[in-house]
């Protein structure tokens, strides 16, 4: 049976995960599986940030029936607020082969990382709609971004703005890790206001989950559901960075929900707010977003996605998630 979706674009972030020339000739590889399956996909590089929105954006007006992103988050990112920004009324649908220094949402579809065995299982698969987080600076509106699996505010917005690009590329995800430990020494935790459905509390950090994976091996909206139409939320309230230390053995494994100041909800809209002159950072899928205040809301079947397997599978783990 011919494949509705013949005419792809395939975005490959040659920098991501130290790709290049062995990246290409596997990406030839995958590129002749889904010829095998009817859909032609012409290769598209990115040579620098902001490149994957605006190939992504070309793609809707060129009238493609498929988006491939081959990157990290950050590349993922980028193609998610190039298609889901679209201004001619076509709605593109995407599909991911991963790469980079974390892929958030192929570990959420249970995507290979081994990129022609991610091509043999999306070639068969089935589109599905899915909604966006949005998240909106409310000082800088214009600034908005649409987000994929987690965006958050406090420590996490705070390593993502302050990591050094250039470790980043040599050190992966463990350059994170350095950042992170950097700032459990010398970031304040200071209080922000968090509101949700008419109810506000001062927290130091917030997670906002659209995925159960939050980064590196670790889960922290467990409850989040690609297929729902709403946020997980996670939110802390100590201002100790020993006492955020004394978290990480109890996530990693897993008991992380009902700790003692660990707080968890579901909605469809927050608003995070400072509470002095102390600035509190954002941050969306890994990469920076701005400071606060910022509203996250969620944004309704705004992304369509080639998932593995078909709409029956995916009906299937949407009923065994809920």
């Amino acid at each position: 049976m011919t494949s509705p979706l013949q005419n792809a674009l395939l975005i490959h972030n040659p920098n991501a995960g130290h790709g290049g020339a062995k990246r290409r000739r596997v990406l030839d590889e995958a590129r002749k599986i889904f010829a095998s399956g009817g859909i032609e996909a012409e290769l598209a590089e990115t040579k620098g940030p902001g490149d994957a929105t605006e190939i992504a954006q070309r793609a809707t007006r060129e009238h493609r029936q498929l988006v491939i992103a081959c990157g990290g988050d950050g590349t993922l990112n980028e193609v998610v607020n190039g298609l889901a920004g679209h201004s001619n009324g076509l709605r593109v649908p995407m599909a991911l082969l991963p790469a980079g220094t974390a892929n958030i949402f192929a570990k959420e579809l249970t995507i290979p990382w081994d990129i022609p065995s991610a091509a043999r299982k999306l070639v068969h698969g089935s589109v599905v709609d899915i909604a966006l987080g949005l998240a909106i600076p409310l000082k800088e509106p214009s600034k908005q971004k649409y987000f994929l699996s987690v965006a958050g505010a406090g420590p996490d917005g705070m390593v993502v703005y302050a990591i050094d690009l250039e470790l980043k590329a040599r050190l992966g995800i463990l350059a994170y890790w350095w950042q992170g430990a950097r700032e459990v020494f010398r970031y304040k935790f200071p209080h922000f206001r968090v509101s949700i459905g008419g109810q506000s509390a001062d927290s130091s950090l917030v997670v906002v989950g659209r995925t159960k994976n939050y980064g590196g091996p670790f889960k922290i909206t467990t409850g989040a559901d690609l297929y729902e139409d709403k946020f997980e939320v996670m939110t802390l309230s100590t201002q100790s960075g020993f006492r955020y230390l004394s978290y990480l053995p109890t996530l990693w494994m897993g008991k992380l929900r009902g700790t003692d100041g660990v707080f968890f909800s579901k909605t469809n809209a927050l608003v995070c707010e400072p509470l002095d002159e102390n600035a509190v950072h954002a941050q969306v899928d890994g990469e920076p977003l701005g400071r606060l205040p910022v509203r996250f809301e969620i944004v309704p079947a705004a992304l369509k996605v080639l998932i593995p397997g078909t709409n029956g599978d995916m009906k299937a783990r949407s009923a065994s998630a809920s």
